[in-house]
């Protein structure tokens, strides 16, 4: 796995051994950011299920301003902290150790641009992820929410939890979900 683009683009990233993380190939990673790239440009990048880090760390290459990366394995936390260091993005990063329900009431910002969610697929995750992003308040009407999921997994709660989907990209095995919280009137 590498940094694609940006300032610490074709820099190699560590990734844990095992089959406890999923790394986002490299095609699947250009899409994603090819479609966020005109937002990155001084935002504040939330990478929940951070895995190795390399998401939240193309985003701060790509000219984030600051990330924050949830993750609650420890082998995973340790190649956080590596590729943070190896690609000199460290001053701009935050690294919570902690499982993410928790994480997202340490998290104390005015306002995230962006929320990237990688979760275990097909658990549950992201539903009880989203009912406690719907109600925190650095999550707003202009944060794009995107969760990577499985292709059968089931999204019909978005609009019971205060979301609305805006575009779905499909790959082989999984997708791209870019949400929104709906404005309340």
């Amino acid at each position: 796995m590498r940094v694609i683009s940006g300032t610490a683009k074709s820099l190699r990233l560590k990734t844990p051994e095992g089959m406890d993380t999923r790394p986002t190939t490299d095609r699947i990673k250009e899409t994603l950011f090819n479609m966020l790239q005109p937002l990155l440009p001084g935002s504040l990048f939330v990478d929940l299920f951070s895995g190795s880090g390399g998401i939240g760390i193309e985003a701060l290459s790509r000219g984030a301003d600051h990330a924050y990366f949830v993750e609650n394995e420890k082998r995973a936390v340790f190649c956080i902290v590596e590729n943070l260091r190896f690609t000199r993005l460290t001053d701009r990063a935050t690294v919570l150790k902690t499982d993410v329900l928790s994480a997202l009431y340490s998290i104390h910002e005015r306002e995230a641009d962006i929320l990237f969610m990688d979760p275990p697929y097909d658990c549950g995750h992201e539903q009880r992820v989203l009912a406690i992003l719907g109600e925190l308040p650095w999550i707003t009407e202009n944060t794009l929410v995107v969760i990577e999921t499985s292709l059968r997994s089931d999204i019909s709660y978005l609009g019971e939890l205060g979301f609305s989907l805006e575009k779905e990209k499909r790959y082989k095995t999984n997708r791209h979900l870019f949400c929104r919280k709906i404005k309340k009137i």
